[in-house]
């Protein structure tokens, strides 16, 4: 455990204002964009449109919400070129920033470094950057609803010099990293740990931890803002609702499209995950309607309309357990369309000469 902290903690970056930003960091093999700010309904289809329109396509993407902020890393290379690669160009970087910047409606920092170690391995780790991203999401908005699905529980061991940590929610792929990283974020060291799962699905993690100063938890405040950060960094990965996957062939703006479909049927994306290798694409959503709803068999049905000769994956839809989709909750359902094909005029589309 120690050696796994001391590793995360090699390449730590700290973020403590709230802020709308964009950094691009381009590599030998494509260009990393960061963005953070505030969720709004159709960002990710207006990020996706400016990105198509300046020539990038996109190669990988993760993108996360949580307590009404964004953040999102995006992989992309040059369309123009043919042959792809990272976008070289320090005149066509600053341009894609500026524009994002617009749509992010705030302020906006660049960070550019050339190819090399510092880069790659920024790179290398969409999730790592995205919990130190979203760091901003330490305080917990006065207007969310109910309790947090996590327990946490931060007691001093004076008699060892430590604070244990105790944490309990439901388990999932990935928890252990986001717990870590989060300590990590926050310069603790963990000395000794124990996680176990539990009957029902839960998860049992436990922590003996100090503040790289060497001292432990010294105060009730910094005691609630390890709590609430704790909270955060393990309820934001975790994306309720209609959980959907595109299996397609690749082509220039198909992330543009998708996302601009998704916005027209009035769908809200909580989370995204994309990738492309061998000339095949692979994108899997989490959507729900602007009130946090669960997404409904009509509105599936005219995105399978829309998105045509794409193979539509369909799990962990709440609708569904209802008995709305054949086979009851918790299965999964393929639905294929084969009489529709993408419209191409969205890729002249006049949206991004508004921030020219």
């Amino acid at each position: 455990m120690r050696c796994f902290s001391q590793t995360l903690e090699a390449d730590d970056w700290y973020y403590p204002e709230a802020r709308n930003t964009v950094g691009i960091v381009p590599s030998e093999d494509y260009t990393s964009i960061e963005l953070t700010g505030t969720d709004r309904p159709g960002l990710l289809s207006e990020v996706c449109a400016v990105l198509a329109a300046m020539g990038c396509a996109v190669q990988s993407a993760e993108l996360w919400t949580h307590n009404t902020r964004v953040a999102a890393v995006v992989h992309v290379t040059d369309a123009g070129t043919g042959t792809g690669g990272a976008i070289e160009d320090a005149a066509r970087i600053a341009d894609i920033s500026a524009r994002l910047g617009n749509l992010l409606r705030g302020q906006s920092d660049v960070r550019a470094a050339g190819a090399g170690a510092g880069a790659g391995s920024l790179a290398l780790h969409k999730e790592r950057r995205l919990h130190q991203m979203m760091f901003d999401d330490r305080a917990r908005p006065d207007g969310s609803p109910g309790p947090p699905r996590t327990e946490v529980s931060v007691t001093p061991c004076a008699e060892r010099g430590y604070t244990a940590v105790v944490v309990r929610c439901r388990d999932r792929p990935k928890l252990l990293f986001d717990t870590v990283c989060t300590i990590t974020d926050m310069h603790y060291v963990v000395h000794h740990g124990t996680v176990s799962a539990e009957p029902g699905g839960g998860a049992y993690q436990e922590y003996y931890i100090r503040h790289v100063d060497g001292h432990a938890v010294r105060c009730d405040d910094e005691r609630q803002r390890l709590v609430r950060c704790l909270e955060a960094a393990i309820e934001r990965r975790t994306a309720e609702g209609l959980e959907l996957e595109v299996r397609t062939g690749d082509r220039a703006g198909l992330l543009s499209d998708i996302t601009r479909i998704f916005r027209e049927n009035g769908l809200t994306i909580r989370r995204a995950e994309i990738s492309s290798s061998g000339g095949e694409a692979v994108d899997t959503f989490y959507l729900s309607d602007p009130q946090g709803l669960p997404v409904e068999a009509k509105t599936i049905e005219a995105i399978r309309a829309q998105i045509g000769e794409a193979t539509l994956r369909v799990k962990n839809n709440p609708f569904a357990a209802g008995g709305d989709v054949a086979g009851g909750a918790g299965t999964t359902a393929f639905i294929f369309g084969n009489l529709f094909k993408f419209y191409r005029p969205f890729q002249s589309f006049s949206l991004v000469k508004l921030y020219s």
